[in-house]
């Protein structure tokens, strides 16, 4: 199975099937929902599910389908290729008889055994809650396919179980059958193109979720049985099975949905050759999502489990929409924030209950919509844009100056302060029972640069609209320019990463001074510029990622594990961040010049990367982060929107798809500055 990082052998078919666990494929469907699960068919996260149905796009997340049960039979043998853990025995292991799987362009399985192949398929039709399974017989004999589904009604962040709320009353017709999980609940509908519908009540009970139980979270679960389809499925015949919580979809017929080409995705990727490059646009895709409340467009910041994050969506957006040039996209979503301003900030998040009230506890996200928009303008020349928003911007600068949320205010040295007790601002932002695993308050280094930056970037959009900008504004500015230096480098020549000014500076080495490099605008000299790169080379840099704290430091912690209070105090200690790699390296070309001979070392310094994405966790995924210490498995998220979005913009920044397919395993070396 080379596709996937496995080989069958005789020698070590024990090790690839229990590894099969560990690798997770994803299908979405630009609402929010999606289906996810193991290669080998099994579920191991509560999240995980045939049919994850953004009920209110792209939140209220619900399984509605978990899973399907399969067999074949021929010859008088049956088959189980599907596969599931209960607490003393994995039965069925379908994985016996998995032989391929690929993901592009859509999660696809090939099933054989000595007289029989078997190809599965899993898609999503873009715009709806609606999954769709096309098997086929790729075999020369006819044979006889069992499918079992298996449903749930859950929020996503909870597991299911046997209840006597749970009925799932059903109205059967011919080619479909109509579900209401429960009393009031919306109608799931399971359709057909051919075969014979039995129904069968039970519940599968206690499967094992290996890898909620590794996070502390749902480790068992139950799922429900209607019945099953059986169907004949002679040589070359496809069957489709398809979920949908969309009653439209049954009365248009599934093939005739599929046949005009609404499964395609929106991206156009004629333009780009086959390769990572590709594989990484078309995986970026599966983050950009239709928010019904605004009707406007957004980006999930990461599946399984994340909504769409006011922080990573600002971040993000700058290689997935912006750098690929979808104008439309990011004007969408753009607007989606601006609309969202209240009191001068924009949301940390939105809520994964449409029914909760938006967060709006980060100090640093508004201040990166000033970068992202920056950005657009910089790529699209979109001046009537800049010219529709300058004064939310404006207004947004005098309540941070004026004072917002959270004891947020610009002291007399020109920096912007911030924080309160048991409220957790800036990205580093874990908090276990009331306590912030990181405490910044103060002047966070990172949230600086970004209020310079914010200061810059109005001054610069002033001038395109031949708007004279206000005198406070350009003292603010040189009050920043004067002090910053003055306060914030540490004896090291480097900087402190939290000060209180004229009272305290936290001096432990994070990777936040390096956004003094890598954002459009700086205060800092070419020598300090290049003795901070080379201090977070040296203690902070990972292939996968920076971490987020020097391991000489007591409190560091190598290894992001275990429930939720270790996790997060793992969070921020050590762990190592993907999308922290543009920066680093966005500032190694700054500093060193972006010469063909080092973009190959970039390239090479990414190679470990690309096989994380191509055969490691999620496949055609980048986890959200790492471990500190010998970082190798993926951990968190599997597919971070930001982690992606950083290789991206990389990528396009420095065109280096062109110089790609010189750089292999074989030519990686340190990355020595010129």
């Amino acid at each position: 199975m080379d596709r996937f990082g496995c080989k069958f052998n005789g020698r070590n078919i024990a090790v690839i099937l229990e590894n099969l666990f560990k690798k997770e494929w994803l299908v979405t469907n630009g609402l929010g929902g999606y289906a996810s699960g193991a290669v080998n068919g099994a579920n191991t996260r509560q999240y995980h599910g045939l049919l994850v149905a953004a009920l209110e796009p792209p939140t209220d997340r619900t399984v509605v389908v978990a899973k399907i049960e399969e067999r074949v039979l021929i010859d008088g043998q049956y088959h189980n290729i599907s596969t599931n853990q209960y607490p003393k025995v994995v039965f069925p292991d379908g994985g016996h008889y998995l032989k391929d799987f690929d993901i592009d362009p859509t999660p696809t399985w090939q099933f054989s055994d000595s007289n029989w192949e078997l190809r599965k398929n899993v898609q999503m039709v873009p715009g709806s809650n609606t999954t769709v399974l096309t098997y086929t017989n790729n075999g020369k004999k006819p044979l006889v396919l069992e499918l079992h589904p298996l449903y749930a009604y859950n929020d996503f962040h909870t597991t299911f179980h046997e209840t006597s709320d749970y009925n799932f009353f059903t109205e059967f017709n011919d080619h479909y059958l109509k579900t209401f999980p429960e009393y009031g609940s919306i109608p799931v509908y399971t359709g057909w193109t051919a075969g014979n519908y039995f129904e069968a009540r039970c519940w599968f009970k206690n499967i094992i979720l290996s890898k909620g139980k590794a996070r502390g979270l749902g480790s068992e679960c139950d799922y429900y049985r209607i019945g099953y389809l059986v169907h004949e499925l002679q040589p070359g015949e496809d069957l489709m099975l398809y979920f949908t919580i969309d009653q439209d979809i049954v009365h248009k017929g599934i093939k005739k949905i599929l046949s005009v080409g609404s499964n395609k995705p929106t991206l156009n990727n004629e333009k780009w050759p086959k390769g990572f490059f590709k594989d990484l646009l078309t995986s970026g895709e599966q983050f950009l999502v239709k928010r019904k409340s605004t009707d406007s467009m957004s980006i999930i910041a990461g599946y399984h489990w994340f909504t769409d994050w006011g922080r990573d969506t600002m971040i993000a957006m700058r290689g997935l929409t912006i750098a690929t040039g979808k104008k439309a996209l990011s004007k969408s979503i753009l607007d989606t924030f601006y609309k969202s301003v209240d009191q001068g900030m924009i949301p940390d998040r939105f809520p994964d209950n449409s029914k909760d009230p938006v967060h709006y506890n980060t100090m640093d996200a508004t201040l990166w919509l000033f970068v992202a928009s920056y950005d657009y303008h910089q790529k699209f020349k979109d001046t009537p844009f800049l010219k529709n928003h300058i004064e939310i911007l404006r207004n947004i600068l005098d309540q941070h100056i004026s004072g917002a949320r959270y004891n947020i205010h610009i002291t007399e040295e020109g920096f912007i302060f911030g924080g309160e007790c048991a409220v957790q601002l800036t990205w580093m932002d874990a908090i276990v029972g009331g306590k912030v695993i990181t405490p910044r308050i103060g002047c966070p280094v990172e949230v600086n640069a970004l209020w310079y930056n914010a200061l810059k970037i109005y001054e610069h959009f002033c001038q395109i609209l031949k708007v004279e900008i206000e005198i406070d504004y350009l003292n603010l500015i040189a009050k920043f320019e004067s002090n910053f230096t003055k306060f914030f480098t540490n004896p090291q020549g480097t900087l402190f990463d939290v000060i209180l000014p004229g009272l305290s500076q936290d001096n432990t080495l994070r990777p936040n001074q390096i956004y003094c490099l890598s954002l459009p605008f700086t205060v800092l000299d070419p020598e300090q510029q290049k003795s901070i790169f080379e201090a977070v080379e040296d203690k902070l840099y990972t292939p996968f990622g920076l971490r987020t704290l020097d391991p000489d430091s007591p409190e560091y912690k190598p290894n992001y594990e275990g429930n939720q209070w270790s996790r997060d105090h793992a969070y921020h200690q050590g762990t190592a961040w993907p999308f922290l790699l543009h920066e680093y390296f966005q500032s190694y070309f700054k500093i060193y010049g972006s010469s063909l001979k080092n973009k190959k070392k970039v390239l090479a310094e990414l190679e470990p990367l690309k096989k994380h994405f191509y055969f490691h966790n999620g496949i055609h995924c980048i986890s959200e982060i790492f471990n500190g210490t010998d970082p190798k498995e993926g951990k968190g998220c599997i597919h971070q929107a930001w982690s992606v979005a950083a290789v991206i913009k990389l990528y396009v920044d420095y065109e280096l798809h062109s110089v790609e397919t010189e750089v292999s395993v074989k030519s990686k070396q340190p990355l020595n500055k010129e």
